[in-house]
């Protein structure tokens, strides 16, 4: 059953429009080429003055019509003709790609039904690390979109390209002044209204550069700098999985009630590129990009758990807290890399050293306040709610009595978690002939060094050390909360000034400081060798790559209230080969197909060397996983109907191996890290299970009615959809069987649908474009591994946004745009659509700016 929003339409009518929009784009087009079959594709240097959505277009199109491999483009006029905020946000527009969102911006990018933590992400081919302490996935909201000149997808990776992308690889490219004619600049301001909070916030932007003459050749210098400062909210009600199936009524044995007080995001990003062309032959470079992300938040919650599980129109006592968290989160990711390439005779020689760096800090300035938890002085009694999908609590008066509530704990943190990189690597190609077909071989090797930290510090404070002040001296107003009645919210500042009368060190947990805290080191030596060949209309490619990967990890071992220092190594060795073959059938339409191998290495998280032994409970990571292996198959059309109009329909499969999953191995009687699964109850960590294989169909069609009469000439259809199916296994031991059993599941992260349809018009001064973004369930967490009843899934979700601009001048533009209009809510629920997971509603975003910009 497809999860739907009470709010919205069903599904199946807007999945149903996406195919039905790629071939209504695609007819009169079709049509036009019918009537005029001799009409030749436009020459590369056709001369032709486009700009807005039509340029975009033009551009996406060439650049995927010329690729060697599968690519998927959006350039920079195209993430700007979107209220698309990030470069995550602006990836969710292009086929097969869909993204996972927090407090409704766009963060984590999904290729092909893959999880976030499959694909690579790459800044001008500079692999990014990971700012989070248990990912490799990049959250690409840290990267404003200003900075960026162009997002290359990658779907079916070559030999000379880093191998660990399952799902593929994203790039983020930065602009080039050798790339531009003359100079350029580009000056931006817009204003930003949230009408959940009610708040507005700026956001700014400069960039611009040009080429200078130097020592006989061509310097060229560009720049970005971007500022936004973003404030917001959201309101929200989950259960997180608590719900009990066994009896005849389900019923939840906890709830909470969020309240987001105050969220406010700040990114900085600032980049510089240098080029210089000495000479036909001889060219150099230098990039950097830095980015800062700032996350400022204050959240209230209502957390109410029952002994025992609750259903609809019960009745029952309640443990209650009221709880405040105040906590400042930055992020940022730094990339360089200098090189260098040379042409001598038929070869070419490319050489390049990069660093990257990606960090989290929590608390960098005042440190986070984890949580403070405030517990009734007089029992919570008789708690009711109606309602499942989102649950409304009645609660008593002395609920709502700050005076029966004390403050009983509170944590004060900082946390610091490092991921940094340096690589070199050096290319060598070689063109020649081979019977009259133009041939090239490339060879060359990767050298990279990986070292990810993490380090927490913990201050925990009971009722001894608080002296137990009621929540009548820390709170403020009523709280604005769409779902009901909340109560008053908490003041951080008056809650901070309490616990500043306390001594920390005397308070500070060593076991939750030290317990979480680990260095991984992983180094990748690689190595490949790649072959090119053209006969006629036919181009191969075809090749291999070997990246040999060492893994050195070292934590903490804690047991009997002790710690020790505990160290794991890992290392092994892949082979991957590829062949891709790309056939011009007219000058209009293109054949692809490819056979190709690619992995995914295990998240931090699982390659934790940390054990937890507490009595007959074990908890541990498990360095000696293998990473997945895939072997990848895509066969594609592509159709060029004109510069601006195109149809393309690619088949792809995926067979992976080794996929990772977590399981209790408790009772097993196997051994792990030097533990008998036996001595323990539960023994929770990660295993290989068995193979999983993922298959799927991406179409896509654009179109510009330029043929059309009057205003009609100037409207322009977009659409894509993807249909997949996947099916993966995880294994858990059931101990009353005595046995290891399998159960099936979806691969998470998945969606069987995910589609995007945008309508849009433009003239000589004015650009509108609506779009829509869709995309079905899928599968968030699991729980048991033999029972589907705790499995977490997303729901379904469709979002519509507008954006639209008017040049005043040919240089000063203004524009407006509405983000979310259909105010579409997050909601993941729980083994069936009817049973809250979690529900959290962020509002429309409004967003004036104005752009003067010269090219």
């Amino acid at each position: 059953m497809t999860a739907r929003d009470p709010m919205s339409h069903p599904p199946r009518v807007r999945t149903a429009l996406l195919p039905l929009a790629i071939a209504v784009a695609c007819i009169p087009a079709v049509g036009q080429a019918q009537q005029d079959p001799q009409t030749p594709a436009p020459a590369a240097d056709e001369e032709m003055v486009v700009v807005g959505q039509s340029a975009q277009l033009r551009r996406a199109l060439a650049d995927q019509r010329d690729a060697d491999n599968l690519q998927t483009i959006v350039h920079s006029d195209g993430i700007n003709s979107l209220p698309d905020s990030n470069a995550s946000e602006a990836l969710q527009r292009l086929p097969g790609l869909s993204i996972e969102r927090d407090q409704g911006e766009g963060r984590f990018v999904r290729v092909r039904g893959t999880a976030p933590n499959l694909n690579n992400t790459t800044i001008d081919g500079v692999r990014v690390p990971a700012p989070e302490d248990d990912q490799r996935a990049v959250a690409l909201d840290v990267l404003p979109s200003d900075l960026i000149d162009s997002l290359v997808v990658t779907k079916a990776l070559t030999p000379d390209m880093d191998a660990d992308a399952v799902g593929g690889s994203i790039d983020v490219r930065s602009v080039s002044a050798l790339d531009k004619e003359g100079p350029f600049y580009k000056v931006s301001g817009q204003g930003s209204h949230n009408d959940l909070t009610d708040e507005t916030s700026p956001k700014l932007a400069v960039s611009g550069g040009r080429t200078f003459n130097v020592a006989g050749g061509r310097l060229g210098v560009a720049a970005a700098v971007s500022y936004e400062d973003r404030d917001f909210g959201s309101d929200n009600i989950e259960t997180g999985g608590s719900w009990d199936f066994e009896g005849d009524t389900p019923g939840f044995d906890e709830i909470e009630q969020r309240d987001y007080t105050s969220i406010n995001r700040e990114r900085t990003g600032l980049a510089l590129n240098l080029d210089f062309e000495q000479d036909a032959a001889n060219r150099y470079h230098f990039r950097t990009m830095y980015s800062e992300f700032t996350d400022d938040e204050q959240r209230n919650a209502n957390v109410i758990e029952f002994d025992d599980p609750l259903a609809p129109g019960g009745t029952a006592d309640a443990e209650v807290e009221r709880e405040l968290k105040d906590r400042v989160e930055t992020q940022e990711i730094f990339s360089a890399k200098a090189g260098g390439e040379h042409i001598i005779d038929s070869w070419t020689l490319e050489y390049e050293a990069s660093y990257s760096e990606a960090s989290e800090e929590e608390g960098p300035d005042e440190l986070a306040m984890g949580e403070a938890i405030f517990t009734p002085i007089d029992s919570i009694q008789g708690v009711s709610y109606s309602g499942t999908k989102r649950p409304r609590l009645n609660l008593p008066d002395n609920f709502y009595d700050d005076a029966n509530f004390e403050l009983d704990e509170a944590e004060l943190e900082h946390g610091d978690v490092t991921d940094e990189e340096v690589g070199f690597k050096v290319d060598f190609k070689r063109d020649f002939v081979v019977n009259t077909n133009p041939a090239s071989v490339k060879f060359g090797a990767k050298r990279t060094e990986r070292t990810k930290e993490r380090d927490i510090t913990l201050y925990a404070f009971d009722g001894d050390d608080l002296g137990n002040p009621t929540a009548d001296n820390f709170t403020n107003g009523e709280a604005d909360w769409r779902f009901g009645r909340f109560g008053n919210t908490f003041n951080p500042g008056a809650v901070r000034e309490e616990l500043a009368n306390l001594d920390l060190e005397s308070n500070l947990d060593e076991e939750e400081s030290q317990i979480e805290d680990f260095r991984i080191d992983e180094d990748i030596s690689a190595g490949y060798l790649m072959g090119t060949l053209d006969i006629d209309d036919l181009r191969l490619i075809g090749g291999v790559r070997y990246e040999d990967t060492s893994l050195e990890g070292r934590g903490s071992r804690f047991e009997n209230d002790t710690f020790t220092t505990e160290t794991a190594t890992n290392d092994y060795g892949n082979l991957l080969g590829s062949l891709h073959a790309r056939y011009q059938l007219t000058d209009r339409t293109l054949i692809r197909s490819s056979f190709t191998q690619s992995l995914a290495r295990p998240v931090f998280e699982e390659l934790s060397p940390a054990i937890i032994i507490d009595g007959d409970e074990a908890e541990f990571g498990n360095p000696n996983l293998d990473p997945l292996e895939a072997d990848n198959l895509d066969l594609g059309i592509e159709h060029y109907i004109s510069d601006t109009s195109a149809v393309s329909a690619h088949l792809f499969y995926k067979d992976i191996k080794n996929f990772i999953f977590e399981t209790d191995l408790a009772g097993t009687g196997q051994t792990r890290r030097g533990l008998n699964m036996n001595d323990f109850d539960e023994a929770a960590t990660f295993e290989n299970g068995d193979d999983a294989d993922l298959m799927g169909l991406e179409l896509a069609g654009s179109h510009q009615f330029a043929s059309l009469p009057g205003v009609l000439g100037g409207v322009l259809v977009n659409a894509n959809v993807t249909l997949t199916d996947s099916d993966a296994s995880i294994t858990g031991f059931n101990a009353d069987e005595g046995r290891f059993e399998s159960r099936d599941i979806d691969l998470p992260g998945q969606s069987d649908v995910t589609g995007n349809l945008s309508l849009g018009y433009e003239d000589r001064n004015l650009s509108m474009r609506l779009a829509g973004n869709y995309k079905s369930e899928y599968l968030l967490e699991t729980g048991d591994p033999l029972e589907s009843t705790g499995d977490i899934y997303q729901s379904d979700h469709f979002q519509l946004d507008f954006s639209s601009s008017y040049y005043v001048t040919n240089e000063l533009q203004v524009s407006f745009e509405v983000t979310n209009i259909n105010d579409r809510p997050y909601y993941a629920y729980q083994n069936r659509e009817a049973y809250n997971a979690q529900h959290e509603e962020y509002g429309r975003t409004y967003r004036l700016g104005v752009t003067y910009a010269s090219f």
